[in-house]
C-alpha cells in the first residue's frame, strides 16, 4: 500500500513539474489547519515529512500568510501553540483576488500526509497552455517578417494574371531560422569501370620475321609468348644439322677424284 501511495504522489509531482514548471526547492504555503494537524499527529519536523512526501532531494521551504496568523490569533488559547509554530515560518503576501492555476493542495489524514491529484480543470488548463505554446504568436510573426525583410530572401509564388507575389508563412519561417531547402533526389547513373579491378592489356605478338631472328646479340632474349624458349632451341638445332650436312657434302666432293676425260 505504501508503494502505491508513493508512486501516486510521484506522478502528481511530475505532472506539476512538467506542466507548471515546479522546481526544487519546493515552496509550501501552510495554513492554520495544516499546522494544527502537524502538531497533534506528531509529524515533526514538518520539512522532513514534506520532503519524504514530495520525494525531493532538497528540503522544501515552508511559509505562511498574514491571514493565517490572524485566524490562529482569533481562535484563542486553544490554538496558541499553533500560532507560535506558524509565527516561526516566513510570511508571504496573499492576494485573494488573484487566482493562480496549478497549485496542488497537501492535506493531512491521521498520521500521514497526502497530496491532491490534478483535477480535470487543471489538466485542461495544461493542455490549453501547451497548444498555445505550439502555435505562433503575432509578435513572433512580426519578428519573422522583420528578419526576412532585412536581408533574407523568401520564395515568391507567381500568380496568374500578373498579380503581386505573395510570401508564404512557411518560407518566411524557414528563411528566418536558416533552414536549408531539401536537395533534389539524384539518381545513381552508371559510371566508368574501376581501373584497379581491370586487367592490364597484354602486349601485341611480334611478327614472324622477328621470331626467326633468334636471340639477340647481347644475349638477352626477346619477349615472346608461351613456349618461345623451346622454339628457339629447335631452330638452333636445325641450323647446326644443316651446317654439318653442308660440310659433309663439301668433304665428299673434295675426296672423290674427278673422272678422266676421253682423249
Amino acid at each position: 500500500m505504501r508503494v502505491k501511495k508513493r508512486s501516486r504522489h510521484r506522478k502528481a509531482v511530475k505532472f506539476y513539474s512538467t506542466c507548471f514548471g515546479f522546481r526544487e526547492p519546493y515552496k509550501v504555503l501552510v495554513d492554520g489547519t495544516f499546522v494544527y494537524h502537524l502538531l497533534t499527529q506528531g509529524l515533526l519536523p514538518a520539512d522532513e515529512a514534506l520532503r519524504d512526501l514530495l520525494s525531493a532531494s532538497r528540503t522544501p521551504v515552508l511559509s505562511t500568510s498574514k491571514c493565517v496568523l490572524a485566524e490562529l490569533r482569533r481562535l484563542g488559547k486553544s490554538h496558541a501553540h499553533c500560532f507560535d509554530a506558524a509565527s516561526l515560518l516566513a510570511t508571504t503576501k496573499c492576494e485573494h483576488d488573484k487566482v493562480i492555476p496549478g497549485v496542488p493542495v497537501i492535506y493531512g489524514l491521521k498520521n500521514s500526509l497526502f497530496i491532491e491529484q490534478p483535477s480535470v480543470q487543471q489538466r485542461k488548463f495544461a493542455q490549453l497552455d501547451e497548444e498555445k505554446r505550439l502555435n505562433m504568436d503575432i509578435s513572433e510573426y512580426k519578428k519573422l517578417l522583420k528578419a526576412a525583410s532585412e536581408g533574407k530572401t523568401a520564395d515568391d509564388e507567381i500568380e496568374s494574371g500578373g498579380e503581386q507575389h505573395k510570401r508564404s508563412i512557411s518560407s518566411l519561417v524557414k528563411n528566418a531560422l536558416g533552414v536549408a531547402e531539401k536537395s533534389k533526389f539524384k539518381r545513381n547513373r552508371a559510371k566508368g569501370p574501376n581501373p584497379l579491378s581491370c586487367r592490364k592489356k597484354k602486349p601485341k605478338p611480334q611478327s614472324s620475321g622477328a621470331q626467326d631472328q633468334g636471340p639477340k646479340a647481347d644475349g638477352s632474349r626477346s619477349e615472346k609468348g608461351f613456349g618461345s624458349g623451346r622454339a628457339t632451341k629447335i631452330t638452333s638445332k636445325l641450323r647446326q644439322q644443316t651446317r654439318s650436312d653442308v660440310l659433309r657434302a663439301l668433304a665428299a666432293s673434295i675426296l672423290v677424284p674427278e673422272p678422266e676425260l676421253p682423249s
